[in-house]
């Protein structure tokens, strides 16, 4: 599913949210990229209102095709998008550059994880359980019923985001070579104090991707909520054209 928020002429940027987010939690992020280009919110299958299509695995390779679906609509001539990844979207993006070049023209990251093991993997999945969220945070597990009620239910939603780490951790998509096959460039962007990924991992992906640079969000944690909405902005401001 993708939201036109601004139809400001360019450059043409897509936005995609994170696990368990939706398009409407990125919408605050796409009214302020209004003064960027023309912002398009996309949803990923499974999430929010956007069913997971009858014969689909959820997993990264269907996220990377939903973005990549995006930009050859979006793309205005010669002129692929820039994709804003946060968190899960990131990855799902640069899974699509390292699978289909040309159709994006740059990636902004925000609050990526990129290096995932069994062990951690594990650890990640162990903390989406239906009844533990309800018992520990009740007011999160009823924002998430009410979130992907639409897209199949919250609890759903859990179980194919756990096996979906499970995967990653067992045999990730994004590695050394598939990230130096990149050619884009692709700006990584961390809070200082994010829980989910260190600025040390960030560094060294931007280290393996051949034009990528590490920015580190002073004060920022993790959740998209608590993000400065300026910083991000500013981060897109001269992308990719600087």
């Amino acid at each position: 599913m993708t939201v036109v928020v601004d139809p400001s002429d360019r450059p043409t940027v897509l936005l995609v949210h994170g696990a368990l987010g939706d398009f409407e939690q990125m919408r605050p992020l796409a009214e302020a990229l209004g003064e960027v280009g023309s912002v398009h919110l996309v949803e990923l299958p499974g999430h929010g209102r956007t069913l997971l299509p009858a014969g689909d695995a959820f997993g990264m390779a269907l996220f990377a095709r939903t973005i990549g679906d995006a930009a050859r609509r979006h793309r205005v001539g010669d002129q692929a998008p820039i994709c804003l990844g946060f968190s899960m979207g990131g990855y799902a993006a640069l899974v699509l550059a390292s699978t289909s070049p040309g159709t994006l023209r740059g990636i902004v990251t925000l609050g990526t994880k990129f290096e995932w093991t069994p062990s951690v993997a594990a650890a990640g999945a162990a903390r989406l359980d239906a009844s533990l969220l309800r018992a520990k945070v009740p007011a999160f597990a009823e924002q998430l019923r009410q979130r992907h009620e639409r897209a199949g239910g919250w609890e759903q939603l859990l179980a194919r985001t756990a096996q979906l780490l499970t995967n990653l951790g067992a045999d990730p998509m994004l590695t050394m070579n598939t990230l130096a096959d990149i050619r884009i460039p692709v700006r990584l962007a961390v809070g200082s104090r994010d829980d989910t990924v260190t600025s040390l991992e960030v560094e060294r992906i931007a280290a393996l991707l051949p034009h990528a640079t590490m920015h580190v969000l002073p004060d920022v944690p993790h959740p998209i909520e608590r993000v400065p909405m300026h910083l991000v902005v500013d981060l897109m401001r001269d992308f990719p054209r600087s």
